[in-house]
């Protein structure tokens, strides 16, 4: 236990120095996200009903020759941002820079926690959203690692502790698995090829997001890495390109990654509404 707790006050500073300061926000813009705002603002934002926290992981991992390091992060920041906004009722708490990975010194861009302290993390963030006053906590992820295992097991748990007090923690997975699975389909359906790790989705969304700061625009044209798995077939004898590209991220764009963002945000707003109405409903 003291081993779990002194590991998460050592990933709490590391939390703090690793993500880049927040933009202020526009004058007159909505103040949703936790970091940018005031105690007071915080008080009157619950007064005006904004009670639903939303905890969305990023994520520190290679990502091919192309696009950064702490792109799941970047990701997240502004997806849950522009949930919140959608939502009109949530307010974007800190992006968790680390998840369930492995570092690697062949491909150094990976740092990476394990299950169990994620676990202890995000259990812990979500009782602290609701000491401070949240009525319901959302947990997402933006990386695969603890999906959905670790994420609906502790939402799960705190649900079942919290929920005879009217309070209550949800797991979004639509977000990444559904909204990930339906683009996938789309891009099947139009021509493009399969991809995966660092492919067309994860490029071209970092290229929409966030241009040459985000993703190395020369390298796009040659990020072709070994391809992806089909499924119940055994994989090729042929030598692997090892890049961190898993899939042929070529053709990505900025329109794709502005479909794929948009989607991400339409997902977990749609399924974020059911769950609260739902909660409501009982």
């Amino acid at each position: 236990m003291y081993r779990i707790l002194g590991a998460f006050a050592a990933l709490a500073v590391s939390t703090t120095l690793a993500l880049a300061q927040p933009a202020p926000a526009a004058p007159g813009a909505p103040l949703v996200e936790f970091e940018t705002m005031t105690w007071p603002e915080v008080k009157a934002a619950f007064a005006a009903g904004k009670t639903t926290a939303l905890f969305y992981t990023g994520g520190t991992e290679q990502r091919g020759p192309q696009d950064t390091n702490g792109g799941h992060n970047l990701v997240a920041k502004a997806a849950v941002k522009a949930i919140a906004l959608k939502l009109g009722n949530a307010i974007a708490m800190p992006v968790l820079p680390f998840t369930p990975n492995n570092a690697s010194a062949q491909l150094p861009g990976t740092i990476g926690l394990t299950n169990d302290l994620l676990a202890a993390v995000l259990e812990r963030v979500a009782e602290q959203a609701i000491v401070t006053g949240f009525k319901n906590v959302v947990i997402m992820g933006d990386h695969g690692g603890g999906q959905p295992n670790v994420y609906r097991a502790a939402a799960a748990k705190l649900d079942g502790k919290y929920a005879p007090k009217g309070i209550h923690v949800f797991y979004c997975d639509d977000v990444y698995v559904k909204s990930a699975a339906d683009f996938d389909k789309w891009l099947a359906s139009q021509g493009y090829p399969a991809s995966e790790h660092a492919g067309i989705p994860d490029t071209s969304e970092l290229m929409y997001l966030g241009g040459d700061a985000y993703v190395r625009k020369d390298l796009v044209k040659t990020a072709l890495g070994d391809p992806v798995p089909v499924p119940g077939q055994p994989r090729s004898n042929a030598p692997r390109v090892n890049n961190g590209i898993t899939g042929d991220a070529r053709r990505s764009s900025v329109e794709l990654g502005k479909m794929r963002f948009d989607m991400k945000v339409d997902y977990a707003v749609k399924q974020i509404q059911g769950f609260i109405a739902a909660a409501k409903a009982r």
